[in-house]
């Protein structure tokens, strides 16, 4: 059976395309000087709110945090844009620019998107393959899945994987981006855009 996007996608694609075809195009965009900040938004973004991430983005840029580090951890404390697990993350960030140099090594280098992920995921604890993608498709990379649950939700319901799948080893991230890929293909729409529509269906807004 030929998969495809429910009436109730298709309905909200026609809605939101134009805007997230925008959205994507900002991210291409985005100048490399901006690039340590959006690595910092992608480690607070785990089981925390983009919006109060994003927040977080905007102070530490505003304090100049790449070139002047500091224990972040009073800002990602902060209630109103609070993170979870906050201690643990501060202590990631506060590392982040130490291993940036080599991370914006692996972007200008010559392996594909695919390899420069791996690579990235391997370097920075506490980054898993999700955060990887949602780090290098806010900079403007394609055709790397962030499968949050979201995603696997609305893919399960379309029928691309029988059940929720498990995404914790590498080997099940990838197959299962796999899945979503050749999905991406079949109703002709790239994965980036997928991965929009379906955050802003479930949330109505589209961040990053």
């Amino acid at each position: 059976m030929k998969l495809q996007l429910d009436e109730r996608l298709l309905e909200h694609y026609d809605k939101v395309q134009d805007r997230i075809k925008r959205r994507l195009q900002e991210f291409k965009e985005v100048p490399k000087s901006e690039y340590f900040y959006e690595f910092c938004f992608c480690l607070c973004t785990p089981q925390s709110k983009a919006a109060n991430a994003l927040i977080v983005q905007k102070k530490l840029k505003e304090l100049d945090f790449e070139n002047k580090p500091f224990n972040p951890v009073d800002i990602l404390a902060t209630p109103e844009n609070y993170i979870r697990f906050h201690n643990q993350k501060a202590k990631r960030i506060e590392n982040a620019p130490k291993i940036f140099p080599e991370i914006m090594s692996i972007l200008e280098s010559e392996e594909s998107n695919f390899d420069k992920r791996a690579k990235i995921h391997k370097l920075v604890n506490g980054f898993g393959l999700k955060e990887a993608s949602h780090f290098m498709r806010n900079i403007g990379y394609e055709g790397l899945a962030i499968l949050d649950r979201h995603i696997l939700k609305n893919l399960v319901k379309l029928g691309v994987y029988p059940e929720v799948p498990n995404i914790s080893t590498v080997k099940g991230y990838y197959a299962a981006e796999t899945g979503f890929l050749a999905f991406a293909r079949e109703v002709l729409i790239p994965i980036d855009e997928l991965d929009l529509l379906f955050w802003s269906y479930e949330n109505g807004e589209i961040i990053k």
